[in-house]
């Protein structure tokens, strides 16, 4: 399923319905070649795994991501941002362990407000397999440039993806930095997936 879990609107998914949310996640076959993309991707960070750092984590689905976030950075706490009460619920359960160092907030990220309900800025955003989900440009674009007002100068965000079903490699270069981000770059890429590097200002 090329698919992540609840990131926005779309008809073929109902992140909002329990059962739909329960099928999706015993149905992912992907979960544990995703997992290993995570840690390719969380090696480009440049922190070290001792730095008391905020992360925020971009539609964050079932918290495996985040898993992998607070397991790699061990004096991090995570933000946990998704359009999906099911999805967290899920993700609550998941990072039990890591009590008092994840907050969660729902946000839809077909529009920028959910910057104002995340309690930045952090020094790291990371996603994975959901600003796709998007589809259109300009509202990948916004959803970019809304990552980039709640990093601190200097703060980094990976995202692992899949650009060539929302508008292509070049494309998702381009958007990242018209807003605002530079040493841009794409470090992997193997049909359909792709891990972007992109450093706040």
């Amino acid at each position: 399923m090329a698919d992540g879990p609840g990131r926005c609107h779309l008809e073929e998914h109902d992140w909002h319905s329990e059962r739909y949310v329960e099928q999706w996640l015993a149905g992912d076959l992907k979960r544990e070649s995703r997992r290993m993309a995570v840690r390719v991707m969380l090696a480009h960070a440049g922190i070290p795994n001792d730095a008391e750092i905020e992360v925020l984590d971009v539609g964050a689905g079932d918290g495996l991501v985040a898993e992998e976030v607070l397991g790699a950075f061990l004096n991090a706490h995570a933000t946990l941002l998704d359009f999906s009460q099911p999805m967290l619920a899920r993700a609550r359960e998941r990072l039990g362990h890591f009590a008092g160092r994840v907050r969660f907030a729902v946000g839809d990220l077909a529009t920028d407000e959910w910057a104002a309900r995340v309690d930045g800025p952090f020094a790291l955003a990371v996603s994975a397999i959901a600003i796709h989900n998007l589809r259109r440009g300009e509202l990948i674009a916004s959803c970019y440039r809304a990552i980039y007002s709640v990093l601190k100068p200097g703060g980094t965000f990976l995202d692992l993806d899949l650009p060539t079903i929302s508008g292509g490699l070049d494309a998702h270069l381009r958007w990242l930095r018209e807003a605002g981000f530079e040493g841009v770059e794409c470090v992997y890429f193997e049909e359909p997936r792709a891990i972007f590097v992109a450093r706040r200002r």
